[in-house]
């Protein structure tokens, strides 16, 4: 590492713990805050010990890695103090023992913009390289690694700093790397022996690819496992997560080489499954017998969660293929029937959601979010009395409208939209039914049709919030934003707010809190 210019070693010798007589630092300074001790030369100068504090904090700077530590002692004995005292003065050793590495380009405080692109890749690789080439390789616990920005990292350095990091008990292991090209980093899976991989209790991996599962020894305490575009195919994932017996969460975000997804019976302990824009996907079979949140996005696929009575969570979110809604009422009430939650998301229905003979007999809270991206601006909003219908015992129902617009079949419009015309759809009750919000709400003439359906037939109905933005529940409460509408909504939310005036206020009932939210000046464009 001459070549690269490696940075000075900073090193501390100390010949006595208890007098610190013959203690130096090279390459680094203390600087003490009020209290602390300070360098004078190579000698510690220590306060007194009535005027240590619990909790006095020592900033240690050195040329690669100022950082401030805390230490937590009260003024027993100097024996004491000195013995605690190392955590601070030792910080150049630090990394030789340190158990926790977490390395990135914030915590190596390099300014990401003030470089060119490929000084900054080497200024991170000779600090990271420096870091591992001093640390003893023991007494690691947990490993993070995020490359974000520089993707030219040569895989020897990865390797060899994953070999250092990947000791004999370490608990949690994360690789986060930012690749631009279609090549990515061989993750070296002889690591993952039954020595190495035994005691890893979460893995993450991101930005690689992974070939050789078969050299993966049991890795009998991971219970986290997530996987973000990594390249894997499925029977090489089928083997890794047989040898995990003790997963209770797993996670794969754009792993785009996985074509048929199983998940082994041995996974008692999987409780949550969650597999999102894997886009090469085509069928997901999970044996877990306790699975209990699934959640899935992408293309409509095949799903088999086996004899999942125990799913009780569902977040299904479909924007790369039509009429999610239709696939979601009539498959999942018998994929999961014991389902209690469900979040559906959907950006292009071309058809009403049909009736179904399947019910979600345990179903209290649905949520169903309708983004306008290529959403038909012939869907009829009343057809979402399927899941009304289908869920007896319903307790919450969300609709939201994602991106609302102008609507061609405004009720205000329609010659026929006499309040006294407007007829409930359906003699079906939904007695459980007792909050129910829309958000987007708009002037559509199915809209109000389903509003008053709800009212008169939802007996046990609590509040019903009609809300003409995006969301006011929402919106950017730490910097007091809402969620923008453009003028055409604006307009929209103009033409709701008198539809719910005319058609609407009056058929409330006495029983029902109405909560009508309208734009306000937080909600433009600016």
């Amino acid at each position: 590492m001459a070549a690269m210019g490696k940075p000075e070693q900073m090193e501390v010798r100390s010949q006595d713990a208890i007098t610190g007589e013959g203690s130096s630092c090279s390459a680094a300074e203390i600087k003490p805050d009020s209290h602390c001790g300070e360098i004078v030369g190579s000698q510690v100068q220590l306060p007194e010990l009535n005027a240590i504090k619990s909790g006095v904090p020592l900033r240690v700077e050195g040329s690669l890695y100022p950082r401030t530590f805390f230490i937590g002692y009260t003024p027993l004995c100097r024996c004491e103090m000195l013995l605690r005292l190392p955590v601070c003065l030792m910080l150049s050793r630090a990394w030789r023992c340190y158990p926790n590495l977490i390395i990135s380009v914030d915590s190596l405080c390099i300014n990401e913009y003030g470089s060119r692109y490929d000084e900054l890749t080497m200024d991170f690789i000779t600090r990271v390289e420096h870091i591992m080439q001093n640390h003893s390789g023991m007494g690691v616990k947990e490993f993070r690694l995020q490359s974000y920005p520089c993707s030219t990292i040569d895989p020897s350095y990865l390797d060899h700093w994953i070999q250092v990091a990947m000791a004999p008990g370490i608990k949690e292991f994360e690789l986060s790397l930012f690749e631009i090209g279609d090549i990515k980093y061989s993750f070296p899976c002889s690591l993952l022996s039954s020595e190495r991989g035994s005691s890893i209790q979460s893995l993450m991996l991101s930005g690689c690819s992974i070939h050789s599962t078969a050299q993966v020894g049991c890795m009998s305490s991971l219970t986290n496992l997530v996987l973000y575009s990594v390249d894997i195919s499925g029977e090489q994932l089928l083997h890794f997560l047989s040898n995990s017996c003790a997963l209770e969460k797993i996670s794969l975000s754009n792993c785009n080489t996985i074509i048929c997804l199983k998940i082994p019976c041995q996974l008692q302990k999987l409780n949550i499954l969650s597999v999102l824009d894997c886009q090469m996907l085509e069928m997901i079979d999970s044996n877990a017998p306790n699975l209990s949140t699934f959640s899935c996005t992408g293309r409509q696929i095949h799903i088999s969660l086996g004899h999942a009575f125990q799913v009780k969570e569902i977040r299904f979110s479909c924007h790369y293929s039509s009429n999610a809604l239709s696939y979601a009422i009539t498959k999942l009430p018998f994929i999961a029937p014991n389902l209690q939650t469900l979040f559906l998301s959907t950006s292009d229905e071309t058809i009403n959601t049909p009736m179904t003979l399947g019910k979600f007999l345990q179903l209290k809270y649905l949520e169903i979010t309708l983004c306008a991206t290529n959403f038909s601006p012939d869907y009829d909003f009343s057809s979402l009395l399927s899941f009304l219908d289908a869920s007896p015992t319903l307790e919450t129902l969300i609709i939201r409208i994602w991106l609302p617009t102008i609507r061609h079949d405004s009720i205000l419009e329609d010659p026929d939209g006499d309040s006294s015309q407007l007829q409930c759809l359906s003699e079906c009750y939904h007695d459980n039914l007792k909050n129910v919000m829309i958000t987007g709400f708009c002037s559509a003439k199915s809209m109000v049709e389903l509003t008053i359906h709800i009212m008169q037939k939802a007996r046990s109905l609590d509040c019903l919030t009609l809300d003409t933005t995006r969301g006011h529940d929402k919106r950017f409460a730490n910097i007091d934003r809402c969620w923008p509408l453009n003028e055409e909504a604006l307009v929209e939310a103009g033409k709701a707010r008198v539809a719910i005036e005319r058609y609407i206020e009056e058929r409330v009932p006495p029983s029902v809190n109405l909560k009508i939210i309208e734009p306000c000046s937080k909600c433009t464009y600016r």
